[in-house]
C-alpha cells in the first residue's frame, strides 16, 4: 500500500469516530432513564435520578432544558432535601413533592449564580423533585397542592 491509501483510510476511520462520538452525545439523553410527568398543565419527558451520584450531578452541565423537557430527582424516604445549582449554566423553577406525589413546596426561578451560596430547602418534607425551566410554574399554573402524576416503578431506559 501507498501513504495515499493509508492516509485516506484513517481520514475515513477519523470521520466514522467523530460521527460515533457525536451521535452518543446526541443518543444519551434518551438512553438514560426518563418518565413522563403530568404537572399543572403540563406533559414533560424527565430524565430520572435515581442514585446518589446522578442526583449530585442533576442537570448540571447542561447547556438548557426544552419546555417540553425536566429532571425528576427520585429519593428513597421521605425528608426536606435540599437543592443546589452547582454547575448550573441556566435558572430553573424547583417543585417538591411528597410520598402522594402532592406539591409541597416550589422554588421560581433559582439562578445558578446561588450557588456555592445557597441551597434550596422545602419547608415540608418531601420524596421527589421536578426541575423545570424557568417559568414553567407560572406558565402551566402549577400550584401547592396540586398533583403530579408519573409511574416510577416504569421508568424508561437503560441504566448507564
Amino acid at each position: 500500500m501507498n501513504w495515499r491509501k493509508i492516509t485516506s483510510w484513517c481520514l475515513v476511520v477519523l470521520v466514522l469516530c467523530g460521527i460515533g462520538v457525536a451521535a452518543y452525545y446526541v443518543m444519551l439523553p434518551q438512553l438514560q432513564p426518563h418518565v413522563t410527568v403530568h404537572l399543572g398543565d403540563g406533559v414533560f419527558a424527565a430524565q430520572v435520578a435515581k442514585t446518589d451520584a446522578a442526583r449530585e450531578k442533576g442537570l448540571g452541565g447542561t447547556l438548557n432544558l426544552r419546555s417540553d423537557q425536566a429532571m425528576l430527582f427520585v429519593f428513597d424516604s421521605d425528608s426536606k432535601w435540599s437543592i443546589w445549582m452547582k454547575d448550573m449554566n441556566y435558572p430553573i423553577d424547583i417543585v417538591w413533592l411528597d410520598s402522594t406525589k402532592k406539591v409541597v413546596y416550589m422554588v421560581k426561578n433559582a439562578p445558578p449564580e446561588s450557588y456555592p451560596y445557597e441551597q434550596f430547602t422545602p419547608k415540608e418534607t418531601a420524596r421527589y423533585v421536578v426541575e423545570l425551566p424557568a417559568g414553567t410554574v407560572e406558565q402551566k399554573t402549577v400550584n401547592i397542592g396540586a398533583m403530579a402524576a408519573f409511574d416510577e416503578n416504569n421508568i424508561e431506559g437503560w441504566h448507564l
